[in-house]
């Protein structure tokens, strides 16, 4: 059986990056993941661009250089798999977590990998980092589960001339909505709020309220979804019932923390509607002795709390405490372009890490 300093369940930017730290305090770690490396990122929308600039989802001090001001999803996953490399991170795609069992300093972690073979590993301090993505809000609406109803969009191509409701009023609706418009869908926006939210950014927003002023989207505010159909969907709406032809439906309706595997871990959750698990908020260790918790599942149904932007320097609290519990290291310090080379550090070797924040 593999043993570990470190097991990181979930290996997006922020469990990389409690990786890369746990790695430069001289610990051995291994990120695990049920999908492959930075999984959610990969399920965004392929056309997906960042609201925020490239040198706010750097991890581990390694530049992320981008053609445009604001990197693209293509560009983050190039970034994040280097950066694996350049580390040489120990990172096990394709391992889902069945249990977890022991105790702090000795955690048995059992997993199911590739081709449904059994795996374990023994670890003596847990990350759970593991997102919110795979996980939406449900409408908990007749029809939810038929086939047409998604809450995820990739992209606009497959529902072209097609009949289409886009549940939300945030970032991902509108710009789903939108894109949807402009490759030809015939779109319908569905809020159960007066208006669009005011957290659509600045420059999204005119242009969807305008689609809707010039009735080129249709708008159903202050309106519910009483039932999907798979030929229609009827909706409760200020005039009372209407009921719309409809081929596709788009819940955009935002994702929440798997509760119930940090319940099952025995970690303590603060009281609805927030439900943010209980840390220390110094160094992230939960109220279970050795799991720590870090990303977005710390802000627990506020998701809009947490990014990449902040969750990257959870790796670094963790580090620290790590370091006072752990005691000496490990393994040997990390020193970029030791051993065998990567092609990331081929690709960066005359480009300097930053200096630490």
């Amino acid at each position: 059986m593999e043993q570990f300093d470190v097991l990181i369940i979930g290996a997006g930017p922020t469990g990389l990056a409690c990786a890369i730290e746990a790695r430069r305090a001289g610990y051995s770690a291994v990120a695990v993941d049920k999908g492959c490396l930075c999984n959610s990122l990969y399920n965004y929308p392929t056309n997906m661009t960042f609201f925020t600039t490239p040198e706010l989802l750097e991890i581990g001090d390694v530049p992320f250089v981008t053609a445009q001001q604001k990197p693209n999803r293509l560009e983050a996953l190039e970034y994040y798999r280097k950066v694996s490399e350049f580390y040489r991170l120990d990172v096990r795609q394709y391992h889902t977590v069945n249990r977890i069992e022991g105790a702090d300093g000795a955690f048995l972690v059992h997993c199911t990998g590739p081709l449904s073979r059994p795996a374990e590993f023994l670890a003596r301090k847990l990350v759970v980092a593991t997102g919110y993505y795979d996980l939406p809000n449900h409408l908990g609406v007749p029809g939810e589960d038929l086939p047409k109803v998604s809450h995820y969009y990739r992209e606009p191509h497959p529902y072209n001339n097609s009949d289409v409701v886009v549940v939300g009023a945030r970032n991902s609706a509108a710009i789903a909505a939108l894109e949807l418009w402009r490759h030809g869908a015939r779109v319908t926006l569905v809020h159960r709020g007066a208006s669009m939210a005011p957290t659509v950014k600045y420059w999204i927003k005119p242009d969807i309220e305008n689609r809707i002023k010039n009735q080129e989207i249709a708008a159903f505010f202050n309106t519910t979804i009483r039932e999907i159909t798979p030929d229609a969907i009827v909706l409760e709406t200020p005039r009372g019932e209407q009921r719309l032809r409809n081929d596709f439906v788009l819940a955009m309706t935002g994702y929440h923390p798997d509760f119930a595997f940090l319940r099952e871990l025995g970690v303590e959750l603060s009281r609805q509607p927030s439900s943010k698990p209980v840390v220390d908020t110094n160094t992230l260790e939960s109220n279970v002795a050795g799991i720590y918790l870090a990303g977005v599942i710390l802000a627990g149904m506020n998701t809009n709390e947490i990014f990449i932007e902040n969750g990257r320097y959870h790796g670094r609290q963790i580090a620290e405490d790590l370091r006072r519990k752990l005691g000496k290291s490990t393994l040997a310090p990390f020193v970029p372009g030791s051993g065998k080379k990567s092609a990331a550090e081929a690709a960066s070797s005359s480009v300097p890490l930053r200096n630490a924040e």
